[in-house]
């Protein structure tokens, strides 16, 4: 049965507004302490959020539907998402919920709950809350929030653990970290200063509404001017709830998840530690990189878009490396869901033991023209059947047979159908993918 709230990425929505709404979010607090209750005898939930005005009120809320129920909490206050699974699978929490809504601007906001194994609930369960939460909104349950007050120790945790995984110092070397306002913005800058390194920071000074806005991993402007203007050795980027990590190279160069996939995945070959000789990404990877993968012996596997596909298939393969070219990165050996502050303690280790800059490491990879265009629609059903948007997708398909890849697909967190289209020609990427974005766009405005 389809899922009402929870999407490929928990449950997503403007602050304030139903799903997000006070006495869904409460509901949602009650529902998830019922679930484990029934599971666990006395079980303790892990709390964190990013910098978003709306968390607070959102996490007293969660926090005021668990202890209603007699569920223990604890808060972690601001931290990344990554450092709420990492907390959660060894703690003594046997879930752990993390609010943010990722690279989405401040209005918005989600909750996102991980099991104590680390990963992410599994639909079944998933949907069990789902049909409790809806339950407890028809008997107009009424919200009772609680005062949290944040434990500085947790993220102390946290950060001791990504400390112990680095295998080199970085005396010396200046490292320009954007923290794009979000969660990373005292984690970043403290991890990489114990590591000795010079860090220059920019956009960590969150105000509640200036999340992602303008910086961080979906806006490269501000930290390419940063990494150029200062010298800097490396420079990377965070999204809002730093799950993500994308790169800029001495010269201003962006170096994003794909190209941190051949980095990773070569360094890991060649010390014996690639298992499979495989690596899981998406629809979305460039072809260019599936073929110099190839060429180093490396398969490369591509799933549906979504951390959520690439992480069951990693497991299913028995794979350590999988990621996204937006930027998010799974190293299995360490962690249990894309962190961009691992991500970057990889990079910039592979680098430092190669003696080279990023854009010298993966030089060698040719990135095939390919474009994304977001048209925004109100209703998907049968979008993409309609005669003039599956003519125009099959024409493309049929132009570009051998030589590139055509993909449509809808958002999991935004009401957004995505056109992508890489080609060896630029020229036909951009007259494909702008034919298919105006049939979508044209019969998404007629509703016929």
């Amino acid at each position: 049965m389809a899922k009402q709230l929870f999407g490929t990425d928990g449950i997503r929505g403007v602050a304030g507004e139903y799903p997000l709404d006070p006495q869904t979010v409460y509901a949602f607090g009650c529902a998830l302490a019922d679930d484990a209750i029934a599971h666990h005898p006395n079980p303790a939930i892990l709390i964190g959020m990013d910098t978003r005005e709306s968390g607070q009120w959102i996490a007293e809320l969660v926090a005021g539907g668990l202890t209603a129920r007699g569920v223990r909490v604890k808060f972690a206050g601001v931290i990344t998402t990554p450092g709420v699974a990492y907390l959660t699978r060894t703690g003594e929490f046997v879930a752990g919920v993390m609010i943010s809504a990722s690279h989405n601007p401040y209005q918005d906001n989600g909750l996102k709950v991980f099991g104590h194994s680390g990963f992410k609930l599994p639909d079944d369960e998933e949907h069990t809350i789902e049909q409790d939460i809806l339950r407890l909104r028809a008997e107009s349950v009424t919200p009772a929030p609680v005062t949290l007050t944040p434990d500085a120790s947790l993220d102390g945790q946290y950060l001791e653990f990504l400390v112990s995984t680095a295998t080199v110092r970085f005396d010396g070397v200046k490292i320009a970290l954007d923290c794009g306002n979000g969660a990373s913005y005292l984690l970043g800058p403290e991890l990489f200063r114990r590591l000795g390194a010079d860090v220059v920071t920019i956009c960590a000074e969150p105000n509640g509404r200036n999340i992602n806005l303008g910086c961080g991993a979906m806006h490269l402007e501000l930290l390419q001017k940063s990494v150029v203007e200062h010298g800097a050795d490396y420079g990377v980027a965070f999204d809002g709830d730093a799950d993500r990590a994308i790169f800029v190279a001495r010269r201003g160069k962006v170096v994003d998840g794909d190209a941190v996939l051949l980095a990773s995945a070569r360094a890991m070959k060649s010390a014996g530690r690639l298992c499979q000789d495989t690596v899981v990404s998406t629809v979305m990877s460039n072809l260019g990189l599936e073929k110099l993968l190839e060429r180093h012996g490396i398969r490369m596997v591509r799933t549906a878009v979504g951390d959520k596909y690439v992480l069951e298939e990693m497991l299913r393969l028995g794979a350590v490396l999988g990621g996204e070219q937006s930027g998010h990165v799974i190293f299995r050996e360490y962690a249990t869901t894309g962190d961009g502050l691992l991500t970057a303690l990889r990079v910039f280790e592979i680098a430092r033991q190669a003696g080279t800059g990023l854009e010298e490491l993966t030089g060698d990879l040719q990135v095939y023209p390919q474009k994304l265009v977001n048209v925004r629609i109100r209703d998907r059903q049968g979008l993409l059947e309609k005669p003039a948007v599956a003519d125009e997708i099959r024409n493309a398909e049929t132009s570009l047979a051998g030589t590139g890849r055509v993909l449509v697909r809808f958002s999991g967190t935004e009401p957004l159908a995505r056109v992508m289209v890489e080609a060896e020609d630029a020229g036909m990427v951009e007259h494909f993918v702008n034919r298919i974005a105006d049939a979508i766009r044209t019969a998404a405005a007629a509703g016929v």
